[in-house]
């Protein structure tokens, strides 16, 4: 990667980096990240074993979130970013030269750096670029350029499992993620500015608390989070396993699920920004309690990809809810209130994969009637509570 010229605007420069990072990035680590469960099968885990695995992932999602904004808010973005792309670096290194359960295990300590440390690293430097409804535009671009690698790489990981085998298929992905991640992290590093953008932090930190839309709006997220963890690790099972699709079908399956999602986001995050955003936060929930019940109605690859086109409806209002966060965070302290509101949601939900496994145990479907079930509430909870456009405005004073 050349370095940008001296007269593209340092806004610009941070926003472009951070694209081309989350898409280089992306593209590597989803040739295989989404076939953990099914390698983890080939490596003997029971349904349980798989349920924890799920489980330790949420944990570690919820567990690195606000230290994220912390190392955020103190270092600043350009060292955060590549702090937490080293890690998961060392994490894709274990998997590539450490075959086994506990390696998978194991290197989902580092894997999961970049994805939740820098989590609220990509929030603040939106917010920081970003004003009022523009925030939605903004996280509308950062999340198609983080899913197109999703409508791409899944499909090339499930060919290479099907030409070399699930573990040297899987070895083969994680190598080209090391070299990716490496080119990623030189790249990010010539391109960002050196040093904290933001201004320098107090000596006594802001105090950080949830205003009272933003709790509300946490509550119905852990109730559609924990639909979404019920059944997550076990897509890639049914689809397999149950339904008998091959993993290159499966990956077709990811890309029509993030080809939905991309293709709603455009004319979404444009209604959105001209109308309130609660009526598309709750259009997104209603179709997170939908998929689980398509993918469990499934019973062939025509029938899967009705419901994988249904899921990518589950984004269309993604940069509202995001933008929703951003309005109601702490702007002297943007990193640490996005970190603690997902660290809250996080270790919430955080058994959400493991009960999943127990359910599946017992019967399969109670695992996505269960989610479904869930969804609804969330969807629901967000309909009564959540507050319209005029109060939101009122709270936010």
């Amino acid at each position: 990667m050349t370095r940008p010229t001296k007269t593209l605007h340092p806004g610009s420069r941070r926003a472009t980096a951070l694209a081309v990072a989350l898409f280089v990035f992306g593209f590597g680590q989803e040739l295989w990240f989404r076939y953990l469960p099914a390698y983890l099968r080939t490596l003997g885990a029971s349904a349980v074993g798989l349920g924890l695995f799920g489980t330790l992932k949420d944990l570690l999602d919820a567990a690195y979130a606000y230290p994220g904004g912390v190392v955020s808010d103190r270092l600043g973005t350009r060292r955060a970013l590549l702090l937490f792309g080293a890690l998961s670096t060392a994490g894709f290194a274990i998997l590539f030269l450490w075959s086994s359960v506990v390696a998978v295990f194991a290197s989902l300590f580092f894997v999961m750096a970049w994805a939740s440390l820098g989590l609220p690293a990509t929030f603040a430097l939106v917010g920081e670029e970003l004003e009022g409804d523009r925030r939605v535009v903004g996280f509308t671009v950062q999340a198609i350029l983080k899913r197109v690698p999703i409508v791409l790489a899944p499909p090339l990981g499930g060919l290479l499992l099907e030409r070399h085998g699930m573990a040297n298929g899987m070895r083969i992905g994680v190598g080209i993620s090391i070299v990716l991640s490496i080119a990623m992290l030189v790249g990010l590093a010539r391109a960002l500015p050196r040093g904290p953008r933001q201004t320098p932090e107090r000596s006594t930190p802001p105090k950080v608390r949830l205003r009272p839309a933003l709790k509300q709006l946490l509550i119905a997220d852990c109730f559609i989070r924990l639909c979404e963890g019920l059944p997550d690790v076990f897509l890639v099972v049914w689809a397999i396993e149950v339904v008998g699709v091959s993993p290159a079908q499966f990956g077709v399956l990811i890309s029509v699920l993030m080809t939905t999602a991309i293709a709603s986001y455009i004319p979404a995050a444009a209604l959105a920004g001209r109308a309130e955003k609660k009526p598309f936060v709750l259009l997104t929930y209603a179709f997170f309690t939908l998929f689980p019940l398509a993918v469990l109605a499934s019973r062939t690859f025509g029938h899967l990809l009705v419901a994988y086109a249904l899921g990518g409806l589950r984004e269309i209002g993604e940069p509202a809810r995001k933008a929703l966060i951003v309005d109601l965070a702490e702007p002297a302290a943007r990193g640490r209130s996005v970190g603690l509101y997902y660290s809250i949601r996080g270790f919430a939900v955080a058994g959400a994969a493991a009960i999943g496994g127990v359910l599946w145990t017992i019967r399969p479907s109670l695992t996505f009637v269960a989610a479904a079930a869930l969804g609804l509430l969330g969807t629901l909870w967000a309909a009564r509570y959540l507050p319209a456009h005029d109060r939101l405005t009122e709270n936010l004073s």
